[in-house]
């Protein structure tokens, strides 16, 4: 009886993924989740709002919806048509960050301030949707040229403000 209830649930974790495979799946979210907390610890060494954590779990968020994504619409739900358009669901991530990077960004006096850890967070969804699709080295060259922007750009701006 304990064997019969181990097996199912052994099925139920592994015979469920008939898109991706499930070591498939736990590799995109692993790449998310490893190139989002690059980007999210160079916001937490700045002691930004949002840093390593809030990034994982967006790009996390952001890969598992393209995996379940592809997974529903493989299922079987009849006579009726089904119609699967993955730009809805790429929007669908963007507008859900957005409006959670939005809570970022505010004024202080006459500066706007978290802008760009708000976009960040953005990409760190993108991140996760292209990790999603299987698209890993195009997540990872995006947090290359990210990880660039944010730290050579941040000693150019230092500089400019100095001459």
């Amino acid at each position: 009886m304990f064997d019969t209830a181990i097996q199912q649930i052994t099925e139920e974790f592994t015979s469920t993924f008939s898109v991706v495979p499930a070591p498939v799946a736990f590799a995109r979210l692993l790449a998310a989740s490893a190139l989002a907390a690059l980007i999210g610890l160079e916001r937490e060494m700045l002691d930004k709002p949002a840093g390593l954590k809030t990034h994982i779990l967006v790009a996390v968020a952001a890969c598992l919806f393209v995996v379940l994504g592809r997974e529903i619409a493989a299922l079987d739900f009849g006579a009726e048509a089904q119609r699967n358009d993955p730009l809805r669901m790429i929007e669908a991530v963007t507008a859900g960050v957005a409006f959670l990077a939005a809570g970022l960004i505010f004024t202080a006096g006459d500066r706007v301030r978290n802008v760009t850890t708000g976009a960040s967070l953005w990409l760190a969804g993108a991140i996760g949707l292209g990790c999603g699709a299987g698209q890993m080295p195009l997540a990872a060259m995006a947090t290359a040229i990210v990880l660039t922007v944010l730290f050579a750009l941040r000693h150019v701006e230092r500089w400019m403000t100095r001459h």
